[in-house]
């Protein structure tokens, strides 16, 4: 229920403001993931929220969509002093929310979609509904039949009717966390041209995003967070990557992936007709060759869904090929278990850390043993050794600057962004032969980033042959030495990454030429 409170006296908004945080702190176990940030958000802005992982972002917009309730402080919004205990006030009010994982029903249609939950006490035709969603995304500038399903449609799209959705329910405040992380530059582009045009028609948009160039292009003022922290709010005209950079983590910090020529030698990892069945036709590995030297790093380009997970795992042993080879250093190793990749100088990083990479119920130095502990210093004579696993697990925290108060602390009281560090410093530590490297800097800070590029380089010069997987189109160019490109399962060609251009990646990412 929405509890609205009076305005007090001296209490009143500023004209141009539509939202306004005052003194909001929000208290975990351990952790103060807001603390006392006072923010106002102009109407008819596009704001961005910039900062570390764990630096309270989303803890805040989770606070003002009703998700999470603040321990201290009050939220103002149009011109009303509030109290949003839940999604559904939050909507009430006009505020919308685009999660990164789209809440849509693939087998439901555009219209259906967009209309569910409304009009509970009216019974409206069909085709009036039909009308009245077409008319809302002509006025969004949206081309779209409302009868299509959208399970047929382009992620891009998909995303579109998420904001069709939130703006049908009568939103004049969109969050959109992260919104470009499955998209291709192109798909981008198109979702900033649609964010403009809410921002013409009156819309307010709370934008959060860890790429700079995003920030730097679509932003009208950015917040810069940090350790819980408010630091400071900027006019975009003084913004620079440097100076957002800067106040993200309280020191400079060079981005830049400094790398000599890659010094190729034999293969050591090679695909070949590889078959893997994915969750759909789209996510299905579909006759899919290349290899890899030792010395060069590969990369995998793509929009997430594409066969990324299902090539991954398979190369990893945790998913069975339909059909096909892979070969460590000549060995088909295409039936072998897992640890006899390992054994054979095998690491893994996943994409999905709590799910592959972590057992969260475990603790920290249990973790860091995980794919060794029938190994020294783990254990001697099959027998652990606690003391050992905690050593290297302290050596652990200090190399890759794990924030946690020692050994024995439990994963799930860690940040994302911290157990993403250890699983990089416990594979990184084997010294692999074949490394396949899969979303390595998702959640991660920028200083952790340019650490984590850091640390690839090295094992890339000495001489670990590398194929990486990512999303991040730009984080996939700036790191790979030979970039090929995945769609719906099969590689679209490869191309030189440092002089290929972002539109011609992009368009292959989508299945087109051109």
């Amino acid at each position: 229920m929405i509890k609205s409170i009076p305005k007090l006296r001296g209490e009143s908004m500023q004209a141009d403001e539509i939202l306004r945080f005052e003194q909001i702190s929000k208290f975990f176990p351990g952790v103060v993931a807001n603390d006392r940030i006072s923010l106002s958000i102009l109407r008819g802005e596009i704001h961005t929220l910039l900062g570390e992982n764990g630096a309270g972002k989303s803890t805040l917009m989770n606070i003002l969509y009703g998700l999470y309730e603040a321990d201290e402080g009050r939220i103002f919004f149009d011109g009303k002093l509030v109290k949003i205990c839940s999604p559904n006030d939050a909507l009430k009010y006009g505020i919308g929310m685009i999660h990164q994982h789209f809440m849509l029903i693939p087998n439901f249609t555009v219209w259906e979609n967009v209309t569910l939950g409304q009009n509970k006490t009216i019974v409206m035709p069909v085709e009036e509904l039909k009308r009245k969603v077409s008319e809302a995304a002509d006025k969004m500038h949206i081309q779209i039949d409302p009868s299509r399903n959208v399970g047929e449609l382009p992620i891009g799209m998909q995303q579109k009717v998420e904001i069709l959705k939130a703006i049908y329910r009568g939103s004049k405040l969109l969050i959109l966390d992260e919104p470009t992380s499955v998209l291709t530059p192109q798909e981008s582009e198109e979702l900033f041209i649609t964010l403009r045009q809410l921002k013409k028609d009156g819309c307010t948009i709370i934008f959060i995003s860890h790429k700079m160039r995003e920030v730097m292009e679509i932003s009208d003022r950015v917040s810069v967070l940090r350790d819980g922290k408010l630091i400071q709010t900027l006019e975009r005209k003084d913004c620079t990557p440097s100076v957002l950079t800067s106040l993200m983590v309280g020191r400079n910090v060079n981005l830049n992936v400094i790398k000599t020529p890659a010094k190729t030698g034999d293969v050591r990892l090679e695909v070949k007709h590889l078959f893997v069945k994915g969750e759909t036709v789209a996510s299905s590995v579909r006759d899919i060759s290349f290899c890899v030297r030792s010395g060069e790093i590969v990369g995998i380009a793509g929009v997430d869904g594409n066969g990324q997970n299902a090539l991954s795992g398979a190369i990893a042993g945790i998913i069975k090929a339909d059909a096909g080879t892979i070969l460590f250093d000549g060995k088909d190793v295409t039936e072998n278990s897992v640890r006899k990749r390992n054994n054979l100088g095998f690491s893994y990083i996943p994409a999905d850390r709590r799910g592959e990479g972590l057992t969260l119920d475990f603790k920290l130095y249990e973790n860091a043993s995980l794919t060794q502990y029938y190994r020294r210093p783990f254990s001697r004579g099959g027998i652990l050794s606690l003391r050992g696993m905690r050593e290297r697990a302290i050596d652990y925290i200090r190399e890759f600057s794990i924030k946690a108060p020692g050994p024995d602390v439990e994963m799930c009281n860690l940040s994302g962004g911290n157990q993403q560090k250890l699983v990089l410093a416990r594979e990184m530590s084997k010294k692999p032969n074949v490394f396949l490297i899969v979303q390595p800097t998702w959640g991660l800070d920028v200083s952790a980033c340019a650490f984590v590029y850091e640390k690839i380089i090295q094992e890339r010069d000495r001489g670990a042959a590398i194929l990486l997987i990512s999303t991040d189109l730009e984080e996939v160019r700036s790191l790979s030495d030979r970039l090929l490109v995945i769609y719906e399962g099969k590689i679209r060609g490869e191309v030189d990454p440092a002089s290929a251009k972002v539109e011609e990646i992009g368009y292959m990412m989508a299945g087109s030429e051109n």
